[in-house]
């Protein structure tokens, strides 16, 4: 016999839009699946075997969209946002030198809509799939009063997995180092509060088409966040890399220290820097200085490897032959300022 309450139903809460919101995303998850995925959807946790390392190291990492929803609900669309949720947990992970292995999903919303839950899950399951990672669990919670009927959260957990002799920190940076930038896809999943304040995203701004992007602003913004799981593992085939930072809230002045040792200057040469035009517009809308977009926003470098001078050449080589049009946009100094833009 199938579970229904009426009184929970009165309440808000139709366990039956669960169901229906389960029955649809099971397509979208079996596309994830990859050897070591050891259980079915529906079960009280997701399982995975653990095979092939002598000495595994596990690296985790947890993440939201943050307010870049707001713009998925103004302009009701739902199908790119779970990419988001997954690069922003995967790419963390992945900077360790972990291959991300397993993913689980959380969606909390003010009314359950399965058609609208399936579209946030096939955006989680593309992201999955590209990553290279299975999605093996989740849990979606209705919870009228709390959120909006038309609002929902979106939050991740990535699990990844690296031989302890190759786990990567910044330890092994020196001075002459090369650091090469790969190009992002736009604003990725950060910095949103201060892009609202920009734009009127609440009225028909993010409607109207913008030459410069080629496309309507909503269209830019809600561009998915680059995945960079993939490249960085051809990466690491090809040439030795000291360090990786993936460049989220914060900018370039609080990530790229985080993968420089104390006593050594990550140095960014700003004519190199390509910067998409997307920022321009949004620095020039909010009157922004320059050093405050390149410490809110990527500016167009989604993710900074840091690699030895010799094997820079093949660093580039190997990421573009991943898809990745990477360039060399400074070099690693001698001084305690963490990051410079000059």
């Amino acid at each position: 016999m199938k579970s229904s309450s009426k009184a929970y139903a009165d309440a808000g809460v139709d366990i039956t839009a669960g169901y229906e919101a389960v029955k649809r995303i099971k397509e979208h998850v079996a596309r994830t699946t990859i050897p070591g995925t050891a259980s079915e959807l529906g079960g009280f946790g997701g399982a995975f075997e653990l095979m092939g390392y002598k000495e595994p190291v596990l690296i985790s990492g947890t993440d939201g969209v943050g307010t870049k929803l707001k713009l998925a609900f103004r302009m009701d669309k739902h199908d790119t946002i779970g990419i988001d949720c997954v690069a922003m947990c995967v790419n963390d992970v992945v900077c360790s030198g972990a291959k991300p292995i397993f993913f689980l999903d959380y969606i909390a919303t003010g009314k359950l809509l399965p058609e609208r839950i399936e579209q946030i899950v096939k955006g989680v399951a593309d992201g999955c799939v590209e990553s290279g990672c299975a999605l093996i669990g989740g849990e979606t919670a209705e919870m009228p009063g709390f959120y909006p009927e038309n609002e929902y959260d979106l939050a991740g957990f990535s699990v990844g997995v690296v031989e302890k002799s190759e786990l990567m920190d910044n330890s092994n940076v020196r001075e002459g180092d090369v650091l090469i930038a790969l190009p992002s896809s736009g604003v990725h999943s950060n910095g949103f509060s201060l892009v609202r304040k920009v734009f009127d995203v609440e009225g028909d701004e993010l409607f109207g088409f913008v030459p410069e992007l080629g496309m309507t602003l909503g269209e830019a913004l809600l561009t998915p966040t680059r995945l960079y799981v993939k490249p960085v593992m051809a990466l690491r085939r090809a040439a030795e890399v000291h360090s990786l930072a993936h460049i989220t809230g914060g900018g370039f002045y609080e990530n790229i220290p985080r993968a420089i040792p104390k006593g050594l200057t990550a140095k960014v040469y700003r004519d190199r820097v390509r910067v998409l035009p997307i920022f321009d517009i949004i620095a020039r809308k909010g009157g922004i200085t320059e050093r405050d977009m390149f410490n809110t926003f990527n500016m167009g470098v989604g993710m900074v490897a840091t690699v030895p001078e010799r094997c820079a050449g093949a660093a580039v080589d190997a990421l573009r032959g991943a898809g990745v049009d990477a360039y060399e946009v400074g070099e690693v100094v001698a001084s305690d300022e963490g990051v410079t833009v000059c």
